[in-house]
């Protein structure tokens, strides 16, 4: 882990110890701004600024999201601004109409700085998603947050700044928010399963009987038993960098996981397609535990480019083998996350 930039020592007023790391580094590097003109520290100067990095496929990032929302509407008007600076991890996620698609159907209204090109990602020196900075009035870095959690004291960071500024008269209380679907907490006493991208650069724990083939359409079986936290594709997919393409309908890929929710990152190959799907978990519709893109009977279809939840259960969570067949080719499938 490297933080964000160097420590020059500690304040403390109105209650906390904070930082100073330095100042805050340029915006000039975004590609195109959304939801705003172009910002820059002259615009930035005696506000408080909360720096976001995300990427919109980003579970963890999510998780993160109703409290980010919350704090820009309830402080905005107090001198906050919220600044979301999207760096994309998948190839799909540079395209501007995705993350256009994204701030609708997330109901982010706040700033955003389309970070394509990682300008803005190195001159923060940042590796993670999610990082957040909270930066005064005067333009220094006084806090960072790296990950989900810890949001009552982020937003007393928030509160103390603002306060520093001589702004105080606003309702302290933290905000409370009612979090669904993606953007639900994860149950972390029952997660067992960890990431698992499925393009050949990173993947890990492939079970496949037939050794796997790059780049090119190959033919595959999946196991009957696969053990925890392995995966398996069957039918004709083509392994890619950073993802799977199916090539001919009917193709599955199954997940022996342990978690209460399972995401998957997938998307139309050619942009404006659509692929129907059908979930099982082990061997049976998922009824009860379907998560928000998928109907009890496991029926889903794929039209973007983005995560979908596709299980979350009730307790007890214990290990369970999912399958997903896609009933159409032209899909891509990049990534499993669990919460």
């Amino acid at each position: 882990m490297t933080f964000a930039a160097a420590r020059f020592g500690i304040t403390e007023s109105y209650g906390l110890p904070l930082s100073n790391e330095g100042d805050m580094p340029s915006l000039r590097g975004a590609t195109e701004w959304l939801n705003s003109k172009p910002l820059a520290q002259m615009d930035l100067r005696g506000k408080v600024v909360l720096v976001d990095f995300w990427t919109y496929t980003c579970v963890n990032w999510r998780r993160t999201l109703p409290y980010v929302r919350a704090w820009a509407e309830k402080y905005g008007d107090h001198g906050l601004v919220v600044i979301g600076v999207h760096t994309p991890e998948f190839s799909f996620e540079h395209a501007v109409d995705n993350i256009r698609w994204a701030l609708k159907d997330m109901k982010i209204t706040y700033p955003i700085a389309v970070d394509s090109d990682y300008a803005i990602w190195r001159a923060f020196h940042n590796e993670y998603w999610p990082a957040s900075y909270f930066i005064d009035a005067k333009g220094h870095i006084r806090r960072h947050q790296f990950g989900e959690g810890d949001y009552l004291q982020c937003e007393r960071v928030i509160q103390q700044l603002l306060s520093e500024t001589g702004i105080g008269e606003f309702d302290r209380t933290p905000v409370s928010v009612v979090a669904s679907g993606a953007e639900g907490a994860a149950d972390l006493d029952n997660l067992r399963s960890p990431e698992t991208y499925v393009g050949y650069e990173q993947t890990q724990n492939f079970a496949s009987s037939h050794r796997a083939a790059w780049n090119k359409p190959h033919a595959y079986e999946a196991p009957v038993r696969l053990g925890l936290n392995t995966w398996a594709l069957a039918g004709n997919w083509t392994a890619g960098k950073e993802a799977v393409a199916l090539n001919e309908a009917n193709g599955r890929i199954a997940y022996k996981f342990h978690a209460r929710d399972l995401n998957l990152v997938m998307g139309p190959k050619v942009q404006g397609g659509s692929a129907r799907f059908r979930v099982i978990l082990d061997g049976q519709p998922p009824t009860s535990a379907h998560g928000v893109d998928i109907d009890g009977q496991g029926n889903g279809t794929v039209v973007e480019q983005r995560l979908y939840q596709l299980i979350r259960q009730f307790e007890p969570i214990y290990d369970r083998r999912f399958e997903i067949e896609f009933l159409d080719p032209g899909v891509e499938a990049f990534d499993f996350t669990f919460g």
